[in-house]
């Protein structure tokens, strides 16, 4: 691991996005709450949520950091051709000496690694997608957002 112990404490923050895309009948399914393993958004939230208080443990080069504060939101929406569309944010604040881009990045994967263990029973065509950093700031870089 990289020596960080003479950098500076601060606050840090950063955000993640990724996406599942699924057929029409599976979106419908999650709204009108008919999946046969239940709803899925408390599992993928709590998944994420764990996934990212373990990242130092998954990713060798990665510091152990306290968070803060940790959100997951999932939005669905109708995407072209008559599929659905499911996107998760991940949020994390932090106060320490390094980064917490890994940690949300790891919560976004593991929360749809989940929700596709969920929705494979019904659905084979899920395909998990555009998984990235949005943003991040704090530290000696300041902040930075990703290009459109």
């Amino acid at each position: 691991m990289r020596d960080i112990s003479g950098k500076d404490v601060t606050r840090r923050t950063a955000r993640a996005t990724g996406f599942i895309r699924m057929a029409g009948a599976t979106l419908k399914r999650i709204e009108d709450g008919t999946l046969p393993k239940g709803d899925p958004f408390g599992f993928a939230r709590a998944a994420g949520f764990l996934a990212a208080k373990r990242t130092a443990d998954l990713i060798p080069h990665c510091h152990p950091i306290p968070l803060e504060a940790l959100t997951l939101d999932f939005q669905l929406s109708q995407a072209e051709a008559s599929g659905g569309l499911l996107q998760i944010d991940a949020r994390a604040i932090t106060h320490a000496r390094t980064g917490l881009e890994m940690e949300v990045l790891t919560a976004v994967s593991v929360a749809a690694l989940t929700l596709y263990d969920l929705l494979k029973p019904v659905d084979s065509t899920l395909c998990i997608d555009g998984i990235r950093l949005l943003e991040k700031s704090g530290g000696k870089s300041g902040d930075w957002k990703a290009p459109d």
